[in-house]
């Protein structure tokens, strides 16, 4: 990116609600495009696409508006922003990713919103557009390719598969048990992406460590980060970041769709535009204490395979995944 007066753009479909702003950081100006349904959050987003700078690294500073921009939830066309104007970011690019890690704010408020409730947000007007305009501006960076025939199995990191708040002198003493028999129980039917709520830096640096990467009984297709998220409102619980699947969807719809696809994650609020879709993990926490009796991925890799066979697994209410098993599917299929 050029210094001084030049300028970088992240550019989104054009709408009626959309606002051109300048963000000036470290000596250099960048073009973000938004619309007035996004958040402050989305904007921070857009900001770490161009500078780097974490989200929650940023401190905006815009005159005459004060502390509104340090809220996330706050949507833009409820803010007086003006194109002439230019806004200040103040931020550091972390290169400790450890260390940016252990001072990330931990989500222990995860709430279940009512199916009708879902069901609205999913279908709202503009939800569709915010995953509209995630499709065109996040690129899906295959590290393995797509295979025909197999289902997709969709994994976050944090108290999924990694214990990311207990110290430990070795990554691998925060591993969840069973981790590498799960993923290659699982490889034989789904393909696999991790999609977590950080940085694409630190998604990387810990499925290196966990030697998820270099495995060499199964492959990653894929790695996602928080740039993927979007937004929404919910009447009840306000806004937040989630997870939407239709961005896998949109980018490979000749291998994945909501009929072959199912996530794990331990937050259900992530699932909220792809609620069929989703199965809530128990989380892995405290791992010095409980990787001796944890057994969460035993008995997924076996739901995972008993649903194999399923040529729509988006019927099934994965909630009740533990009354599930092999024989239960045969019994189904023979009726």
């Amino acid at each position: 990116m050029a210094a001084g007066a030049s300028s970088s753009s992240l550019t989104s479909p054009l709408t009626e609600e959309e606002i051109t702003l300048t963000v000036k950081w470290s000596g250099k100006e960048y073009t973000v495009r938004l619309c007035g349904d996004d958040s402050v959050g989305e904007l921070k987003r857009r900001i770490c696409q161009l500078t780097t700078v974490l989200p929650k690294r940023q401190k905006l500073l815009y005159p005459k508006i004060g502390s509104k921009l340090a809220d996330d939830s706050t949507l833009i066309s409820t803010l007086p922003l003006k194109s002439s104007l230019k806004m200040t970011m103040i931020g550091t690019v972390e290169d400790d990713i450890i260390v940016d890690e252990i001072d990330a704010p931990d989500i222990v408020d995860d709430f279940e919103i009512g199916q009708e409730e879902a069901v609205d947000i999913k279908d709202k007007d503009v939800n569709k557009q915010k995953l509209r305009r995630r499709v065109d501006q996040y690129k899906i960076e295959l590290k393995n390719p797509c295979r025909k025939g197999k289902k997709l199995l969709v994994l976050d990191i944090d108290y999924t598969l990694f214990d990311h708040r207990s110290t430990a002198e070795n990554p691998l003493q925060l591993m969840r048990p069973y981790l590498h028999q799960f993923l290659t129980a699982a490889y034989a039917e789904y393909d696999i992406i991790i999609w977590s709520a950080t940085s694409m830096k630190w998604v990387e640096l810990k499925m290196e460590q966990l030697g998820v990467l270099s495995n060499p009984n199964y492959k990653i297709t894929a790695l996602l980060d928080h740039l993927a998220m979007i937004t929404v409102q919910s009447d009840s619980r306000g806004i937040f970041d989630c997870k939407p699947l239709g961005l896998i969807w949109a980018r490979f719809p000749e291998f994945y769709s909501s009929k072959n696809t199912i996530m794990f994650d331990d937050l259900r609020r992530n699932f909220v535009m792809n609620p069929q879709n989703g199965l809530t993990i128990r989380p892995f926490r405290k791992a010095h204490a409980n990787r001796d009796s944890d057994r969460e991925l035993v008995k997924l890799t076996q739901y995972l395979l008993a649903i194999a066979e399923l040529d729509d697994i988006s019927i099934l209410d994965h909630n009740k995944w533990e009354s599930y098993d092999e024989s239960n599917f045969k019994r189904r299929r023979q009726t």
